[in-house]
């Protein structure tokens, strides 16, 4: 998972992509860039690391423009490298760089046609740069010097035609303006917004969610619509175009659960009420398996997406609330850290328990959800060294158990705990001594319970195996199983291939 952010502006953007990939630092801690737009030229920082240690002072001022986009990411391959850092380049045509989010299911099709037969080079293995690659043709095909927004649009459409997966797009096109699209299933999120230049004109943001527009006193004009792209000229004029037909309305659910910030709104939809309806929910659940003799002494969250279902599951079951676990913000999210030992040693050093909290009492940790289940193991296991008498164990979200295509790196179905266990297998191997799960229709209904939204449906695809866009066969898992295993994670020592020409890691590279 990612986070994108454009910005065209009446005054230099660099502080405010700046502050808008702070405000998406959650989507990924791996890597961050930015470039900038100015008379006709581009400037790019990108490095591995978080949006604090990428930027400094001295690269902030070289980085000037009042047009600009931003990414921050989280490795897909095990070890990352720099080289596979957003934004990409390309200087054909015009000059247009690129930042996504999402995944493309056809990535490896679209190497290999834009190689044989668009004859163009990609100097990494990120379905990113193809994509950056496929949009550079189809702008070349107009054969424009100057592309109005409809002929910008026109290309877009045939960008469509090419590609399949889920994608949040911003890119920059050298002398034109920014532009933004998204899938036709509106899989992954993008949002859009405006506020007033102090001359009095209108400036825009397009981010990933919607914390970033407000974070920097936009307010919100509304989501891109699936199949919509939007383009802001050097004029700051806002154009857009719906380039293909919209298909079944169906946003990540996972995004809900786990990824987004519980302050965002996205396609309309809360996401911190849904977690509070996902806790009810689970409540209720509990209420009517359990029993009221559930014997739970205290609701104990695992910091920090799961506490606002925690929140709401205790009042709902009217049992004390507590804070069990103190988290030290300064380690990354272990989900999606690169490996298997890593993410099991983090857990120690990200959380430590409370024993006043735990010391001869049932507890119940309540946790957004179970992947790997090696952190639920390691986070059991600290609540007995902390006194509990007996640890329960609660997840806001049904089963993992299919391997996820849409640009979240969910490992592949024999790493997935509950692929192929029951919750009483579950149960055992995390080491709890009793394990309950939320139903689908449970958490779906949680989701979509809102007036305000069109949505018609969630992307559930890691739950029921259901992949919204189709074309994925058994086939395609198991060609993505030797990609992502951790096996093959371990073989792979970062990228295949280095940049011809790589970036300066000590400043700003001016293209």
């Amino acid at each position: 998972m990612c986070g994108v952010v454009g910005v065209a502006a009446h005054e230099p953007v660099n502080q405010i992509l700046y502050d808008g990939l702070t405000m998406l630092q959650h989507r990924g801690q791996d890597a961050a860039g930015i470039v900038t737009l100015q008379d006709g030229r581009l400037y790019l920082r990108k490095e591995n690391g978080m949006v604090r240690d990428v930027f400094m002072n001295r690269h902030m001022i070289k980085l000037v423009g009042k047009f600009g986009i931003g990414h921050v990411r989280y490795p897909t391959a095990g070890t990352s490298s720099s080289a596979e850092a957003q934004p990409f380049y390309v200087n054909s045509p015009y000059g247009i760089t690129l930042a996504h989010n999402g995944n493309l299911t056809n990535a490896e099709g679209l190497a290999k046609s834009l190689y044989k037969e668009d004859r163009r080079h990609l100097n990494t293995d990120s379905d990113s740069e193809v994509l950056l690659n496929v949009l550079a043709h189809e702008m070349q095909n107009l054969g424009k010097t100057h592309p109005t927004p409809a002929e910008i649009f026109e290309a877009v459409t045939a960008v469509y035609s090419r590609i399949e997966g889920a994608y949040g797009v911003v890119a920059l096109i050298t002398g034109h303006g920014l532009l933004a699209f998204r899938d036709p299933n509106g899989i992954r999120p993008l949002i859009f917004g405006e506020r007033l230049a102090a001359n009095g004109g209108t400036e825009y943001m397009v981010a990933s969610e919607s914390v970033a527009l407000t974070g920097s006193g936009f307010t919100i004009i509304r989501d891109v619509k699936p199949g919509e792209a939007i383009f802001i000229d050097l004029d700051h004029q806002l154009h857009t175009h719906q380039c293909v037909e919209q298909q079944e309305y169906t946003p990540c659910i996972f995004e809900y659960v786990y990824f987004a910030r519980p302050d965002s709104i996205m396609d309309n939809i809360s996401v911190y009420k849904s977690r509070l309806r996902m806790g009810e929910k689970l409540g209720d659940k509990i209420l009517a398996e359990w029993g009221e003799d559930h014997d739970i002494d205290v609701v104990i969250p695992i910091p920090d997406t799961s506490r606002t279902s925690a929140m709401e599951l205790a009042l709902k079951m009217n049992i004390k609330y507590r804070e069990g676990f103190m988290k030290n913000r300064y380690i990354g999210r272990t989900f999606i850290m690169p490996g298997q030992q890593q993410r099991k040693k983090s857990v120690r050093q990200k959380l430590s328990a409370v024993p006043l909290e735990f010391k001869g009492k049932n507890v119940l940790l309540v946790d957004d959800s179970i992947v790997r289940g090696t952190t639920c193991h390691e986070i059991i296991q600290m609540a007995r060294d902390a006194g509990a008498r007996k640890v329960f164990f609660a997840s806001a979200a049904p089963p993992v158990k299919y391997p996820n295509v849409y640009g979240i790196d969910m490992p592949v179905r024999s790493e997935l705990i509950a692929s192929g266990h029951s919750v009483e297998e579950v149960r055992k191997i995390i080491g709890a001594d009793r394990l309950i799960f939320q139903d689908l229709d449970d958490l779906i209904e949680a989701v979509k319970d809102t007036k305000y939204s069109k949505v018609e449906g969630f992307d559930c695809a890691v739950f029921n195996g259901c992949y919204i866009t189709g074309q994925i066969n058994e086939a395609y898992l198991e060609h993505l199983q030797e990609q992502r295993s951790e096996t093959a994670k371990t073989g792979k020592k970062g990228v295949q291939i280095v940049a011809d020409t790589p970036v300066d890691m000590m400043g700003v590279e001016e293209l």
